[in-house]
């Protein structure tokens, strides 16, 4: 019998206003997790938690700032007493700008870093002493397939501009190791999920910039550079991936079906890279 009811379960999630943020929020609550969502637009947090439910806390928290998760933190104790799971999900794929650039910046590397680094720590500080008082938490990373084995669309063109957000999640991995070990004598949990090609904002940037950078690519669409040459070139499956597959992997990760799982970074990529 699976253990993936999540009822009486409390789950914050940051980056939830869209995208995969959107998709892990639903399937949470659909295996019947309650919800407070966060996102650094606070309109964006709101619309997916009114979508799902009325009563979801939700709030603007910019996961940068440690003391802004600190607070958001505070609310959800204040309101249900604990807090068992914890999904970060924030995250970019460069600084503003990014879809013209061939090459990364300096400030690609301290945006995405800020984001994706910092911003996961941050809300893991924020929110393990809890947990170890509980003796018992979910931690979730969303990593990515390209913080395993950099193989996204950068050997099409020549030019580095998506290496920083690589680096970035592949740091995100490596500290799931690291918290995986220094926690786990608390029954605290931690792993990580590495997403695919998701049509997401981020992969547009990603689209649009190859467009930008190929001229011989001027009469695809960023959809159409996604589909064909993301997707179907590259996937063993030949299917993107959508926001609720990702959302499954979470649901797993944060259920007692996972209780003797932890420090793992799991593909959900449809086979575009193999471990």
């Amino acid at each position: 019998m699976s253990n993936q009811n999540l009822k009486d379960k409390i789950a914050i999630v940051t980056g939830a206003g869209s995208g995969i943020g959107a998709g892990i929020s639903k399937i949470l609550h659909d295996r019947g997790a309650t919800l407070a969502l966060c996102d650094l637009f606070g309109e964006s947090a709101e619309k997916t938690a009114k979508n799902l439910s009325n009563d979801y806390l939700f709030d603007s928290v910019n996961v940068t700032e440690k003391s802004e998760i600190e607070k958001f933190r505070d609310k959800v104790i204040d309101k249900h007493g604990k807090i068992d799971i914890l999904v970060s999900n924030a995250g970019v794929i460069g600084a503003k700008g990014f879809p013209e650039r061939k090459n990364y910046s300096k400030q690609d590397w301290d945006d995405t870093f800020d984001v994706n680094v910092i911003g996961v720590v941050n809300s893991a500080d924020a929110i393990v002493d809890h947990m170890k008082n509980n003796k018992y938490g979910k931690i979730i990373n969303i990593a990515s397939q390209g913080g395993r084995k950099p193989r996204g669309l950068g050997d099409m063109y020549r030019g580095n501009v998506q290496t920083p957000y690589l680096v970035s999640k592949a740091a995100v991995i490596q500290y799931t190791h690291l918290l995986a070990i220094e926690l786990g004598r608390f029954n605290i949990n931690v792993n990580a999920v590495c997403p695919g090609v998701i049509w997401t904002p981020i992969w547009r940037q990603i689209a649009e910039n190859h467009i930008e950078q190929n001229p011989n690519l001027k009469k695809m669409s960023s959809k159409e550079i996604f589909d064909e040459l993301a997707v179907k070139a590259r996937t063993p499956l030949g299917r993107a991936q959508t926001p609720e597959d990702i959302g499954n992997t979470v649901a797993f990760f944060a259920s007692e079906d996972s209780s003797e799982i932890t420090g793992q970074a799991l593909n959900v990529n449809g086979g575009a890279t193999l471990d």
